[in-house]
């Protein structure tokens, strides 16, 4: 039955994607795109904007999304509480640990090395959007230098200065982004 198979890929997702939505991202690729088909790369890339765009976790934006393509409505709440389930029982475990252990010198330990995986899956996030966004190749073996997407190549380095060198809100940055992308390919 396909509302029980999204809802075991989204709670594997859920339980295994630490760190956040980002970190969620490589493994809806792997297991949504990859093994499944459930996605083209081409929709993945779209996936990702929407997620983005959307207000909420991209996780559970990136499920619903999957899910609604999969098996409508129906489809779209069974990924989003499989993404969420694991998430909420592991809340309220950890919440009763914390509670009860949190002057341990183990548990400040655990945390602290926690957070390089934690960086190291965002940062996966973000390589695997850059590649698509930029060369549309699922991975650093596929990129060329010849395939290199110009518009997407501009509004990157313009967002990331705007970013980086002014004050303005990421928010701003996203729609000024937006409407550029929509406005050049209007015209291009």
């Amino acid at each position: 039955m396909i509302y029980l198979e999204l809802y075991g890929i989204f709670f594997l997702i859920g339980l295994f994607s630490f760190g956040g939505g980002y970190a969620a991202m490589p493994w809806i690729l792997s297991l949504a795109v990859e093994q499944k088909g459930w996605l083209t790369l081409s929709e993945y890339a779209d996936l990702t904007s929407i997620a983005e765009m959307t207000p909420g976790p991209i996780g559970v934006n990136a499920a619903t999304f999957v899910g609604q393509k999969m098996a409508g409505l129906p489809g779209a709440l069974f990924c989003t509480l499989g993404c969420i389930t694991p998430s909420l029982i592991i809340v309220l475990l950890l919440a009763l640990l914390y509670q009860r252990y949190r002057d341990l010198g183990v548990m400040k330990n655990v945390l602290f090395r926690l957070r390089p995986a934690v960086v190291s899956l965002i940062a996966s996030a973000g390589v695997t959007i850059l590649l698509l966004a930029l060369f549309n190749a699922a991975s650093y073996k596929e990129v060329s230098l010849t395939a290199v997407r110009p518009v997407e190549a501009c509004l990157f380095l313009v967002s990331l200065l705007l970013l980086r060198k002014t004050k303005i809100s990421p928010i701003a940055v996203l729609l000024l982004s937006a409407a550029a992308g929509t406005l050049l390919y209007l015209f291009l």
